[in-house]
């Protein structure tokens, strides 16, 4: 699919063409099945910043299409790939882009949009839209970090295990999702971790550069301060991490008997406490590459920045400094 930039509210072609090289060039991903996006808000959003750039609509048609489609847009010259979606669209399009030169302008679309807020993009759409516009005149790409799970890049965080099989589950009923928001996933932990990791959890090792192996049945990867949102307050799991830092942070919980949830979950919900001082979890810090791999046959369910991925039997863990860049 070739995407074509266009000034869609240009009152004449001669003015269109008059201005064209003033202005920058903007694909913008849409994923119409996003939690808070509607037809209605596309048209609005691409209408308000076609007075500034000249833009190009499509929509994403299925998963990992925001890849290919932020690809296309980068090879065929664009000045930057705008998202309108959740952190999924955002991932995609982050995925496109690694390493092109060409930034990300996510606008939040999505019912957490963790990426958005770490980056400073407003959280209300149209306070966002109006934040773009207003770079229009002060355009500044910025590098952030990204790290690789396999062969996925996340911008903010992954995990193998139970945090992978409790959004596979929330992502199963996305209408619960859109009603509930964070406490159908704390629904979903609950009874994931009771029915599935209590009795029969997958087992896992943890491979680092200087021969340690670190066993357990959930490994959780953080490229950002927050792990994730629970409504409006953010969920710290690994402390001392952030966009800039070049690393990533890395944690294994060694098993999952039904003593540790309630000092997990403490620690997930109070932002002052660091989940790598619970008793049950080794912690990596700093970390730039590793190998998680099943150690009982069984393939490993994963998620990046909380959409869920699949399974794998084995995949490295690396990160790249200032890989992506975003305008925000």
């Amino acid at each position: 699919m070739l995407l074509r930039f266009v000034n869609v509210s240009a009152p004449a072609p001669d003015a269109s063409a008059l201005t064209s090289s003033r202005r920058r060039r903007l694909a913008v991903i849409v994923n119409p099945n996003a939690t808070t996006t509607s037809p209605r808000l596309r048209s609005l959003v691409v209408h308000a910043l076609s007075h500034r750039f000249d833009v190009e609509p499509v929509d994403t048609e299925g998963p990992r299409h925001a890849t290919e489609l932020a690809r296309i847009a980068a090879e065929n010259g664009a000045d930057a790939v705008v998202t309108l979606g959740g952190d999924g669209t955002v991932n995609e399009a982050a995925n496109g882009l690694v390493g092109t030169g060409v930034p990300l302008v996510p606008l939040p679309g999505g019912a957490t949009n963790v990426f958005h807020r770490l980056i400073g993009m407003p959280g209300d759409i149209v306070d966002a839209t109006e934040h773009v516009l207003s770079l229009a005149d002060r355009w500044d790409p910025r590098p952030v970090d990204v790290g690789r799970i396999g062969d996925r890049w996340f911008t903010f965080a992954a995990g193998v295990g139970l945090d992978a099989s409790v959004v596979h589950r929330v992502d199963q009923r996305p209408k619960l999702k859109a009603r509930f928001g964070p406490w159908f996933y704390t629904a979903a932990a609950v009874g994931t971790f009771n029915r599935t990791y209590v009795r029969h959890p997958p087992q896992m090792v943890l491979e680092l550069p200087d021969g340690r192996e670190l066993p357990g049945v959930t490994a959780i990867f953080q490229n950002a301060p927050e792990f994730t949102y629970f409504a409006s307050r953010p969920v710290r799991l690994l402390h001392g991490q952030s966009l800039h830092t070049g690393n990533l942070s890395g944690a294994v919980l060694r098993h999952s008997r039904p003593t540790v949830m309630p000092g997990v979950t403490l620690r997930a919900l109070v932002p002052s406490l660091d989940l790598g001082r619970h008793r049950a979890v080794e912690a990596v810090h700093p970390l730039t590459q590793a190998v998680v791999r099943s150690t009982d046959d069984r393939a490993l369910p994963f998620q990046v920045d909380g959409d869920y991925v699949g399974e794998t039997d084995r995949a490295e863990i690396a990160v790249q400094a200032g890989g992506l860049l975003v305008v925000a």
